[in-house]
Order: structure tokens, then C-alpha cells, then sequence
């Protein structure tokens, strides 16, 4: 049975009735991918301008300035005169004549052992010494009339010295039952109360003095320190501190700075073979007893002047993997230029420079962030930077050289 041709014409792929049927299902589908890329595609033309602004930063330029050099070292506070009090003498303590804690003055009675015994062998001595003095003296009147002989005399006045001896030695023994203290001082606890038996030359002392007015501070550096700063000086890269070389300031445990200036009193003259450290001894006034032995402090000696440092800010400095410093600074075209440079030590808020830079280059301080070596920039001066502080102190583990020009 021969088809319909009605039928296949309407069945057929290029009918216009069958393409326009298909077209309402396909068109929902298609208006959102086009509407997605109209919008990026207005993006893209908002965002190419802001891609290709050129960034600004900020920069410092650099110079040289002098700038005074000093050092902290950790040291512990030590007693200027340090006495333990002993007794001399054999015997019970009948009294203890002192408040624990106290100051004592030199000479003053700090405890009472018995005398009874020493007071018996002062007697006993006198009396040895009357009789020896006038058996002398009777023996030289004879030996005149050559009654007896001469070295008969001569015995009798060796007798009569040897009890005048005996009788010296009585009355020390008799004085040291009264124990004294030997310095002026802060006297400690009593290690020995009323009713102990007191020994000459006992192990345990009955207390100790410590004089604490002044008071010493000792520093330990190491021994390098000192040979590097003289290299300096001799270089001329320092100058002498002056008259204020041997000036030491102190910090308290708490880091509040102590109101007294202290001087270098003497460097140790050998070199600890354990640690490679020389010692330091300061001398700090201490009229209220505010220091006292064994605290920890930190001492800051003036080192001396650096007549043309560079000083570069610390937010301008920053360390590569291997930490060596490096700094972004902006050259003569307005390109960013990487440098590696030697930052010595802190001072306040900068580093100390020793070689990298050069005075009138320009450090970029802010936005570094943002920029990168070889980059184009568009370099502002910062002019909230203040001028650096040249009377900053430098805590670094370097030679205090109020020792070297003291010297």
C-alpha cells in the first residue's frame, strides 16, 4: 500500500512547521548562558583599567647621622662588703643584742658568750704577773749589789714578761666573748640563739653583714666583643664616649630604669676559659637599700658614637630564606630594586646599616607588599616618619666600650 504524501511531508526534517515547533522548548535553556556572558564580559572592561594602575608605595630617604651606641648585658647585683660574723672564743651565747634585719654600725656588740671562765684566766694571769713583776724587780735591786748573778736576773724579768703576755692574752680572750661586728651593715637572720654553744672556728657563722650602700653589679660579654670594639675605635668607625665613658645606667627586674648612674669600676683581667666571658663590675649608689644582693638587672653601658650611621626603618627590612636582610628600594626610574644589606643591630625602631645602602637612595617603607623587583611604581615620601632617635640604645651582646676608653 503506496504512502500517504501528505503524511511523510509532515514527518520530514526540513518542514518549516516541524523547526518552528522546536524552537519555544531550546529557547529557556539558551538566555541564561547569554545573560552569564554578558556579564563578565562588562566585568572584564571594569577591571582591565584597575589591573593596569600603577601601584604607589611610600618610601624614606636614607642619610647618614651620628648616633650614640650602647649595650644591655644581663648581671646580678653583689654586696659592696660582705663580713660573717664568728666567734673567737669557746663558750655558751647568753644574748643576742640585735633585731634580724637591722643596720648595725661597726664595733657594735651583736651577741654576749660567757665570760665567767675567760674572766677567771684574766684574774689568775694578773695575779701570776704581780708576783713575776716585783721578783724582777727584787732581782734587779740584788744583781746591783751582786747579791745574785746577772742571768739570775735576766730570768726573773723573762718571767715577769712572759706574765705580762699571759695577761694580754687573757683580756683579748675576755673581749672576744663580747662578738662585735665587723663592718657597718644590714645584718641577716641569727643562726645562733640564746643558750648554743659558740666555738672558735666553727664551720657556721652566727650571721653575716653585707654592706648595701653602695652596691657592685656584675656583667659577663663575651671576650670577642672586646676585640671587636677595639677594631672599631681603631678604625675611627667610633668615637671615645668622653667624660661620660664609664657611665652605666640599670634596669630593674621589673624594666623600670634605676634613678642612680653607676660607673665601671674595673674589667676582669684574665678570661673565663669555660664560658670565653669577661666580667664587668659597676658600682651603683644605693641610699634606700632599693638593690639588693643576688637580683637580676640588666646594665647599659654608653659604647660610644658612630659619627655617620644609616639607620634604615625596621618595617622597611625584611629576611630571605637563607636570612640574609634585604630592603626594596625605588631607583632613579621609578623601578623597584631588590638589595641585600647588612643590618647590624636594633636601635629603637630601626636597624643599624653596615653596608647595602648608600645616603640619598630611597627606601620603600610601605606597600611592599604590593610590588615586586623590576616593577614600575609611583613612589610617595613618607612624611610621618619622624627623624631617628640618636640617643637610642643598642641591646645587642656587643663591648661595652666605656671599659676601653676608661681605660
Amino acid at each position: 500500500m503506496p504512502a500517504d504524501p501528505a503524511f511523510a511531508a509532515s514527518r520530514s526534517p526540513s518542514s518549516p512547521a516541524s523547526s518552528s515547533s522546536r524552537l519555544p522548548a531550546t529557547a529557556p535553556l539558551l538566555l541564561p548562558l547569554l545573560l552569564a556572558a554578558l556579564t563578565l564580559a562588562a566585568c572584564g572592561k571594569e577591571q582591565a583599567p584597575a589591573a593596569a594602575r600603577t601601584p604607589e608605595v611610600a618610601y624614606v630617604t636614607l642619610r647618614h647621622q651620628p648616633v650614640a651606641l650602647s649595650t644591655e648585658l644581663p648581671g646580678r647585683t653583689v654586696a659592696y662588703r660582705v663580713a660573717e660574723v664568728r666567734p673567737q672564743v669557746d663558750g655558751i651565747i647568753l644574748k643576742r643584742l640585735f633585731k634580724e634585719g637591722s643596720e648595725v654600725r661597726q664595733g657594735q656588740q651583736l651577741y654576749q658568750i660567757d665570760p665567767s671562765i675567760y674572766q677567771a684566766a684574766h684574774a689568775s694571769a694578773s695575779a701570776t704577773l704581780e708576783s713575776a713583776r716585783q721578783t724582777a724587780q727584787r732581782y734587779e735591786r740584788l744583781a746591783r749589789d751582786r747579791a745574785v748573778s746577772q742571768q739570775e736576773y735576766e730570768q726573773a724579768r723573762a718571767a715577769w714578761l712572759t706574765a705580762q703576755a699571759a695577761v694580754d692574752r687573757a683580756a683579748i680572750d675576755l673581749r672576744y666573748t663580747r662578738v662585735l661586728a665587723p663592718i657597718s651593715g644590714r645584718i641577716g637572720r641569727s643562726f645562733a640563739s640564746e643558750g648554743a654553744l659558740a666555738t672558735n672556728g666553727q664551720a657556721n657563722a652566727l650571721a653575716t653583714v653585707q654592706q648595701l650602700d653602695p652596691i657592685y653589679v656584675d656583667v659577663t660579654q663575651p671576650s670577642s666583643a672586646l676585640l671587636g670594639l677595639r677594631r672599631d675605635l681603631a678604625a675611627g668607625r667610633l668615637e671615645a664616649a668622653g667624660d661620660n665613658a664609664a657611665r652605666v645606667r640599670l634596669i630593674l627586674e621589673d624594666g623600670s630604669e634605676y634613678a642612680e648612674p653607676g660607673r665601671l669600676e674595673f674589667t676582669e683581667v684574665g678570661v673565663d676559659t669555660g664560658t670565653g666571658s669577661v666580667t664587668l663590675r659597676a658600682v651603683f649608689p644605693n641610699p634606700r637599700h632599693e638593690l639588693l644582693p643576688g637580683m637580676f638587672v640588666r646594665a647599659r653601658m654608653q659604647q660610644g658614637v658612630r659619627p655617620a650611621a644609616m639607620l634604615a626603618p625596621q618595617r622597611g627590612v625584611t629576611r630571605d630564606a637563607k636570612g640574609q636582610a634585604t630592603a626594596l628600594l625605588v631607583n632613579q626610574n621609578d623601578e623597584v630594586e631588590l638589595r641585600r644589606i647588612e643590618a647590624e643591630r636594633v636601635i629603637g625602631d630601626n636597624w643599624l646599616v653596615s653596608g647595602g645602602l648608600q645616603p640619598g637612595e630611597r627606601l620603600i617603607v610601605d606597600g611592599v607588599q604590593f610590588v615586586r623587583p623590576g616593577m614600575k611604581v609611583r613612589p610617595l615620601p613618607l612624611t610621618a616618619v619622624a627623624p631617628a632617635d640618636t640617643a637610642n640604645t643598642a641591646n645587642a651582646s656587643s663591648a661595652a666600650s666605656a671599659v676601653v676608653s676608661q681605660r
